[in-house]
């Protein structure tokens, strides 16, 4: 056959070359012999009704399948969570509500915390478990769905589906990535609203786990904000400050956030920033933890000095924060090497233009790699794309450091100046330090007439008892201290341990060491944490802490004293150093020679103009030479001639001319 196919194409091929006039005619006539020739063939025949009646059927079960899918799609509500996202930490807690999820027979073992407390199913015992003294680990144990497997359960009589997908990121930077988590939800509904149930539902569980915590947001290198961890809310009241300072901060805080729409008609960005700047460890970062949890906002550290961080990232960062968050910015005044202003005088800037210029730094100084500019910070606190609805604080210990432009009003609204301790704020911690929950004032009456009663009827010979108390509580803090020292050697500890346990005391007494204590303490001298430090070390001794106070603050001071003078003394040396290394690099000229004394021509001396009268000695005589022609006498002043000394013959000299 093949043999035919290839004679009738030569025979084609003749003819066309003999006769091309008759070329169309002939290519017509070979293809109807090729097709005739094929035809000839049952065979031939019956593959090609095979090929075109498969094709049709193929196509028909595709377009029925297609059309059964989109037929069964339409009564589905499909929608996936990415990992990145905090709605998949919301279906994750609603799964975790969900009773069937706690009888599914697959599941995947995990220890790690996906963000909420309740993200996945805790075992029972868990929680006793991670509270006990003998657990090596607290990390609790709880259950995830599967990955790559389906769970079907009911939601609201609608049948719903779920399934987990992993997969691993893109490289970044010829690294591989992490891996990424995908919730694919399908729900039997065409109801829009059920997914919106779904999602409100889902949502009001994970706040209502989150309601006594607050979520604690930061920064990547890819400029994405990550969830780091979930921090219990903290009291008002564990912060003591001034009074009024912390009512005026909260309430501004509420105001702002309930006046959206008087922004909006003002045409006023809707944005606040308070600026908390004063001495170190005086609560600026604690009362901006305090008013987060009040307000119930999420926090979102800022770390202007991140390695990378440019003008770009922090307008990236900042736009992505969500509407009702609180933006932390730390040590705003540390955040370039010399500092956020625009000037230049600060020794900081002398050590970075050391580094730039090539030469070393003084020691323990490093520039900060961010490249970061002060024009791309205010751009990114107030700029045309910056973010609205967001309460930003920042705080600094060096409030001068800052550029004016940073800190007036629509980039930091609020100043607030925190100063160090003051004998109000001494007492009140000592009170809540030992006091945490004050009793009622008729259970606090009631304990008081119990203590009085109790008072009126002591012992014979044994004294008032509230000293009989006071005495106890000593002896027995003594005895605590004598059992430690008689366990080991003590001299290797540095501190004060909290093993001593004093007994319960009243609420008039703990007013009363109060007062004592905030009588011992300077105003304005200690900060708040090193007030708090000090009663950490007498954790259970309330007695011995009222009554050490005053020789703590004398250490203090010493200890400030030494520091001032160490640092003073350090200053000192580098400053010496420096200027031993500037004296090496200018280098000392050495002193002229003095010029030499002009030759004698006239051999007239000590008398000679030429030579200045100089000393004989000194005068280089120049002797003519034979050939040149002899030097002419130089005139000489008559008022420069000198009598002739009286031990020689010579005669004067005479002038010529």
């Amino acid at each position: 056959m093949v043999q035919q196919v290839f004679a009738s194409v030569n025979t084609g091929g003749n003819n066309n070359s003999t006769s091309p006039s008759l070329n169309a005619t002939s290519i017509s006539n070979d293809i109807s012999s090729i097709i005739a020739l094929f035809y000839s063939y049952s065979a031939l025949r019956d593959w090609l009704k095979l090929i075109i009646i498969g094709g049709i059927f193929e196509s028909l079960r595709r377009l029925i399948m297609t059309c059964y899918t989109k037929f069964l799609d339409s009564f589905f509500i499909r929608a996936s969570f990415d990992n990145d996202d905090q709605s998949y930490e919301w279906i994750l807690v609603w799964l975790s509500k969900q009773p069937s999820w706690s009888k599914t027979r697959d599941m995947q073992i995990t220890t790690s915390s996906s963000g909420g407390n309740s993200s996945a199913v805790v075992l029972e015992g868990e929680e006793d478990y991670s509270r006990s003294m003998f657990s090596k680990s607290s990390r609790k144990i709880s259950y995830l769905p599967s990955t790559s497997l389906t769970y079907s359960l009911w939601f609201k009589r609608r049948w719903m589906t779920i399934r987990r997908m992993q997969q691993q990121s893109s490289p970044m930077y010829g690294y591989f990535g992490e891996k990424e988590n995908t919730l694919h939800i399908s729900i039997l509904t065409r109801d829009h609203n059920i997914l919106t149930d779904l999602l409100q539902e889902a949502r009001r569980l994970y706040m209502a786990d989150q309601e006594h915590s607050m979520c604690i947001y930061v920064s990547d290198n890819e400029n994405n904000w990550n969830h780091v961890a979930c921090r219990a809310r903290r009291s008002l009241n564990s912060i003591v400050l001034d009074p009024g300072v912390k009512d005026v901060l909260l309430e501004d805080a509420r105001d702002f956030l309930q006046s959206k729409s008087w922004y909006a008609e003002r045409g006023i960005p809707f944005r606040r920033g308070y600026l908390l700047y004063g001495a170190p460890g005086t609560g600026k970062t604690s009362m901006i933890h305090c008013m987060a949890g009040e307000l119930r906002l999420d926090v979102y550290i800022i770390s202007l000095s991140r390695s990378g961080l440019d003008d770009a990232s922090l307008s990236k960062l900042v736009n992505a924060l969500p509407e009702r968050c609180v933006a932390l910015m730390e040590d705003i005044d540390a955040a370039f090497t010399h500092g956020v202003s625009r000037s230049g005088t600060s020794e900081n800037n002398d050590e970075l233009k050391k580094s730039n210029s090539g030469q070393p730094a003084a020691p323990g100084t490093m520039p900060t790699p961010s490249r970061l500019s002060l024009s791309g910070l205010l751009n990114a606190l107030d700029g045309v794309g910056a973010q609205e609805g967001r309460i930003l604080f920042a705080t600094t210990n060096r409030y001068s450091a800052l550029d004016p432009a940073l800190c007036r009003p629509g980039r930091m609204d609020l100043h607030v100046e925190f100063k160090n301790a003051s004998k109000y704020q001494a007492r009140e911690l000592f009170d809540r330090f030992y006091l945490p929950n004050p009793p009622k004032e008729g259970a606090a009456d009631a304990l008081a007439s119990q203590q009085v009663g109790k008072a009126a009827k002591p012992k014979p010979g044994d004294g008032n008892l509230g000293l009989q108390n006071e005495k106890q509580l000593v002896d027995d803090a003594e005895s605590s201290e004598s059992r430690k020292a008689s366990s080991g050697n003590i001299e290797l500890i540095t501190g004060q341990t909290h093993t001593g346990r004093a007994p319960k005391l009243s609420h008039p007494r703990i007013a009363e060491l109060a007062e004592r204590f905030a009588d011992a303490i300077p105003d304005r001298e200690c900060s708040m944490a090193g007030l708090q430090g000090y009663l950490m070390s007498y954790k259970t001794r309330p007695v011995e802490a009222a009554d050490g106070a005053v020789a703590w603050v004398e250490k203090e001071r010493q200890e400030k004293k030494d520091r001032d003078k160490e640092a003073k003394e350090k200053k000192e040396k580098e400053k010496e150093k420096k200027t031993k290394e500037t004296e090496k690099e200018v280098p000392v000229s050495a002193p002229v020679p003095a010029p030499a004394p002009p030759p004698c021509s006239c051999r007239r001396v000590p008398t000679c103009v030429t030579c200045g009268g100089a000393k004989v000695e000194d005068v280089v005589v120049t002797s003519p030479s034979p050939i040149s022609k002899p030097a002419s006498p130089i005139p000489v002043p008559t008022s420069q001639l000198l009598a002739p000394d009286d031990n020689t013959n010579s005669p004067p000299l005479q002038t010529s001319g």
